[in-house]
């Protein structure tokens, strides 16, 4: 690729550069020239209290990396995928992904205990209706009490007595070397994951041709795939990372298997649907899981 420099704008939190470190890896092998990662503030970064959707939901961990990708301050934005919008940026693309993470939540309780053998109005914490109309489907007499911060910041307020027991991914928790305080995992059949989740995203400009062609290079055809499929629920959902929906997908020789499910407003009724389609077939796979579920649900889910 014919330039001097490439700058990646990334999260300025610890995960997010971890994310950052492992895309400039994959790009080293195939350019020898300077690349800088560049730390943004975001908006999700700047508030840590409030739910997501509270304080304006869609894109509050993108939306002032992709404003510097727009105005040529940066060439490349890296994401955690399940952090992104349904809706592309206008002038924007995001068509290469990194080989997924492991997708499935894992458990952190105070005095190592299992999920099931909490006990009665013990708190969790979780940022997410997802994660907390899933629990609730298991264990109705928990407490679930909104956590937001960093992994290391919740892992604190654990360890402070705020949570008795917090739900996070097992990517995040991986990625930065904390899997010694995991307590359980949960499948993914367990618990569905959220859209993308264990996904690094890459970003770039629709214009610049260049890096398009050159991002082919690092981008893993099998992620690309499922992200495909999981991705057009959210969009035909009309929904975004706060949105209580839930979907895997995998791939069997030339086929994918997709499974999804949505919960209502409050959390109440769930709505779910699996199948599987040629892999050619991705995202058409995606656009009828998103529309099935949207008819069950009679569109009484938080968009």
């Amino acid at each position: 690729m014919n330039r001097k420099k490439i700058i990646i704008g990334s999260r300025a939190s610890k995960l997010a550069l971890v994310y950052a470190e492992r895309v400039k890896k994959e790009i080293t092998q195939f350019y020898s020239n300077e690349i800088e990662i560049k730390k943004i503030l975001t908006s999700g970064d700047e508030n840590q209290k409030d739910r997501l959707s509270d304080i304006g939901g869609k894109g509050l961990f993108s939306k002032k990396i992709e404003i510097e990708l727009l105005e040529n301050k940066i060439d490349l934005a890296v994401h955690a995928l399940k952090d992104m919008p349904s809706i592309e940026t206008e002038g924007l693309t995001t068509n290469c992904f990194l080989k997924r993470n492991f997708p499935n939540e894992i458990l952190i309780s105070r005095n190592n205990v299992k999920f099931n053998e909490l006990t009665s109005n013990s708190v969790v914490g979780t940022c997410s209706y997802r994660r907390e109309y899933q629990l609730k489907q298991k264990r109705k007499d928990l407490i679930f009490k909104l956590v937001r911060g960093n992994v290391d910041t919740r892992i604190k307020k654990l360890n402070e007595g705020l949570y008795d027991a917090i739900i996070l991914s097992k990517a995040g928790v991986d990625s930065l070397n904390l899997s010694n305080y995991i307590t359980e995992e949960f499948s993914t059949e367990d618990i569905i994951p959220s859209v993308g989740q264990g996904v690094i995203a890459i970003q770039c400009r629709t214009n610049d041709i260049e890096m398009i062609e050159f991002l082919k290079k690092i981008n893993h055809d099998e992620t690309f795939n499922c992200v495909i499929a999981e991705r057009e629920i959210l969009k035909t959902l009309e929904g975004d990372c706060e949105t209580a929906v839930g979907a895997i997908s995998f791939l069997e020789g030339k086929k994918i298997t997709l499974a999804a499910e949505l919960f209502s407003f409050d959390g109440k009724e769930r709505y779910f649907f699996k199948s599987s389609k040629e892999l050619h077939m991705a995202k058409e796979l995606g656009r009828s899981i998103g529309k099935i579920l949207k008819d069950k649900s009679k569109g009484n889910y938080k968009k």
